[in-house]
Formats: C-alpha cells, sequence, structure tokens
C-alpha cells in the first residue's frame, strides 16, 4: 500500500519579497513542497525565475480579484475591470457581476491565459491550476482552468473544501462537488481532502498541528494544506489588509514538530505532480 500524499501548498508566491522568502526558506527549511505563482503582484517579476532551480512544485495562482492589477489593459478585458482598470476586491463583488451575466467568459480566457503564459515563461515546473480568492470552482472559471490547464500540460488542479456551517462555506462545499466531478471528467485529478481555507492567515504551530492530524484522521490517499507563509518584517505587506498572521505560519512550517508529525501521521510530503502521476520522486521537499 502506498503512503498517503501531502501537499503543502504555500499560497501568493510573488506577492512581496518577504512572502517570496519566506516561500523559499519554508521550502528549504520547512516541509512547503509546492507554492501557487500570483503572477500580477508586485514582486512576481524579481522573483519569478527563482523557482527554476527549486525544485518546488508550481501552481498558477489565476487572479481575477484583489489590489493589483491585471496583466492585461482595461481595453482588452473590459468586463474583467472597472473604470478604473482595477480587479474588484474581492470574491463576493466577482461574483454579483457574474451571477448578473456581467463577466464574459472571452475576457476571462485572455486575462488568465496571459497569467499562465507568465508563469510559464518564468522556467518554473508548472504541476497545478489553482485561484486567488478560491474563485476557480465558480463554473464560468473552472470552464476557462480547464483550457488553460489543457494548454500548459497539467492534469492537476486544488479543490477548495471547508468543514463550516455559514452560508460562504455552503457555498464553497457545494462548488466545490460540482468542480470535483469536472475535473474527473477531464482527467484533472484534485487531492481527495483538504483544508487551509477556513484556518487562512491562522496556521500558527498548535493550529497546523491540528490541521494534519484532522487530515490524517480521514484516511485519505492525498491531501493538501494551503498556507500563507511570509517574514515578519515585510512593509511591502501592508497594502494587503488581510489580518493573516503570515510569520506564525512561516515559523510553523519550518518548525521540526510539524515536520515530525506529518511523518508520524503517516504521509509523505509531494506536489500536484506526484499527484498527477508526473515524475517520480515522493519527496518534494528534498
Amino acid at each position: 500500500m502506498s503512503p498517503a500524499l501531502l501537499i503543502v501548498n504555500a499560497d501568493d508566491y510573488g506577492l512581496t519579497p518577504g512572502v517570496c522568502e519566506a516561500v523559499l526558506t519554508a521550502h528549504d527549511r520547512g516541509v512547503v513542497s509546492s507554492t501557487s505563482a500570483l503572477v500580477v503582484a508586485p514582486a512576481w517579476q524579481q522573483y519569478g525565475r527563482r523557482l527554476a532551480d527549486t525544485g518546488l512544485g508550481v501552481g498558477i495562482h489565476l487572479c481575477v480579484v484583489g489590489e493589483d492589477p491585471p496583466l492585461l489593459s482595461a481595453s482588452e478585458i473590459p468586463s474583467l475591470v472597472d473604470e478604473r482598470g482595477h480587479f474588484p476586491m474581492s470574491w463576493k463583488q466577482f461574483l454579483v457581476r457574474a451571477g448578473a451575466g456581467r463577466i464574459d467568459t472571452a475576457d476571462l480566457r485572455r486575462e488568465l491565459s496571459a497569467q499562465a503564459e507568465s508563469a510559464a515563461a518564468s522556467g518554473a515546473r508548472l504541476t497545478h491550476v489553482d485561484s486567488h480568492q478560491n474563485l476557480h470552482q465558480w463554473p464560468q472559471l473552472s470552464t476557462v482552468l480547464f483550457d488553460v490547464a489543457a494548454t500548459h500540460g497539467l492534469h492537476a488542479a486544488r479543490c477548495t473544501r471547508s468543514n463550516g456551517w455559514g452560508p460562504a462555506s455552503l457555498g464553497v462545499r457545494a462548488l466545490g462537488r460540482v468542480f470535483e466531478e469536472r475535473c474527473r471528467r477531464r482527467g484533472v485529478v484534485v487531492p481527495a481532502a483538504s483544508t487551509g481555507l477556513d484556518e487562512a492567515g491562522s496556521l500558527d504551530r498548535p493550529a497546523m498541528l491540528a490541521a494534519i492530524d484532522a487530515l490524517a484522521a480521514t484516511g485519505a490517499s492525498s491531501a493538501e494544506l494551503a498556507t500563507h507563509p511570509g517574514l515578519a518584517d515585510d512593509p511591502d505587506r501592508a497594502r494587503y489588509q488581510w489580518g493573516y498572521r503570515w510569520a506564525d505560519e512561516f515559523e510553523a512550517l519550518c518548525d521540526p514538530a510539524v515536520r515530525r508529525s506529518i511523518e508520524e501521521s503517516g504521509f509523505v510530503l509531494a506536489d500536484f505532480g506526484t499527484l498527477a502521476g508526473v515524475g517520480t520522486d515522493r519527496d518534494a521537499s528534498t
């Protein structure tokens, strides 16, 4: 019987120099085995090519919301931006527009294809697709995700799940079930279990240990732990008012107790490429 795979993914690579340095260090000294490239973010141009020689599996963190501008001009993707050329700030604003039929799929395809090309141009080993604020599970956007994945030969994606009972959590679960079935039909694999949405930005050492225990208790053959590490001293991060405890997550990911917990739980560190059957190295963190 093969050991269960655990993908420890660090989101938002490219956000700031401090986030990029934290991801790289948490891979070298800790348990991060995968990251997601946010190519619209300010530090991507400086740090993107650093990924090529790391051994990290790299996802395309598709983005249509948030503080950072799109790659394309407002005239090229008018339905995705406001009169200032800005994305909606949050998933809620995006879904209101999408639900009203105000998002053009052709605009999504142009912008997200450009983002994927930027990720590929870095020379990073691309392994999967996910998204900023987990909007890739919205059916209109997931249709474009599948096209992007096919273009770049990617056969794995994040499936975001939630254990909460509020309206947002129930919506995530409903969309996740539909997305997982669409992935199955398209030959795109997703981890059998995942966590990190409900705990986003708060995975300190005790919370991370609890999350690993919870994933192990599912008995799943594969799982993803989504994380958000960052260095404590990072003035560039002031523009992102997310309330995340970046440094706590970074310290937890480098804590030997977390690595021991992973090993004792029967997990082997991997990335989405291993999940999709690309390559044979079970431990992407060494």
